[in-house]
């Protein structure tokens, strides 16, 4: 049985995080107890002295759950329709997250949902907005714990998962970030290699 990753697992950097969270997988319960699973196969990294992290600058409301404990969920709204889920990381009071960047949903997820018939399955959660839209996470989730029981939850890799990235069947690549005008020189994303759910290559 697959193990829910709790909250002290979070308790450290999030460039330690990011790359440790590909070939987890993200759960998103229903409020009808149906439950969307997708295994994580991008990320990326913000901490502190970032210029590109939300938390740069000073505390504010929107970002203030970044300053909080690990093991929680920060949701922020881009362009004023698309959302973007987030794990915070690292100790109390040290403001830093992980962004979900691409989801390969598994095939009970992908049969649940509606696909249009120009969009390949593959393709339906690769990239940050595109997930959060399918995985139904809106800014009502900001805050909560990742835990079983709650909204959302995060499961360790799969030994099938683990053996095949240490006997190098799966390779993960690090390499900087998408979309930003500063901190543009960090390599701080990491992904999947050769995986069609990626949201960019």
């Amino acid at each position: 049985m697959t193990k829910v990753i709790d909250n002290k697992w979070f308790d450290r950097g999030a460039t330690d995080v990011a790359p440790d969270l590909i070939g987890c997988t993200l759960v998103r319960q229903l409020p009808d107890g149906q439950k969307l699973r997708g295994l994580i196969v991008e990320t990326e990294a913000y901490q502190t002295g970032d210029p590109a992290c939300h938390a740069y600058r000073k505390q504010t409301q929107r970002n203030q759950i970044m300053f909080g404990a690990p093991g929680y969920v920060y949701v922020y709204l881009i362009y004023g329709i698309y959302h973007c889920v987030n794990v915070v990381t690292d100790r109390d009071g040290e403001a830093s997250a992980v962004l979900i960047r691409a989801l390969e949903l598994d095939p009970e997820t992908l049969s649940m949902i509606a696909i249009s018939p120009k969009e390949k399955p593959a393709r339906v959660a690769a990239g940050p907005g595109k997930l959060c839209r399918v995985m139904q996470i809106d800014l009502s989730l900001y805050g909560t714990e990742l835990k079983q029981g709650q909204s959302l939850w995060i499961e360790q890799r799969s030994a099938d998962f683990q053996s095949r990235l240490d006997i190098d069947h799966f390779k993960l690549i690090q390499t900087t970030r998408i979309g930003l005008t500063q901190g543009t020189e960090l390599p701080w994303r990491w992904y999947l290699m050769d995986c069609p759910a990626v949201s960019k290559y």
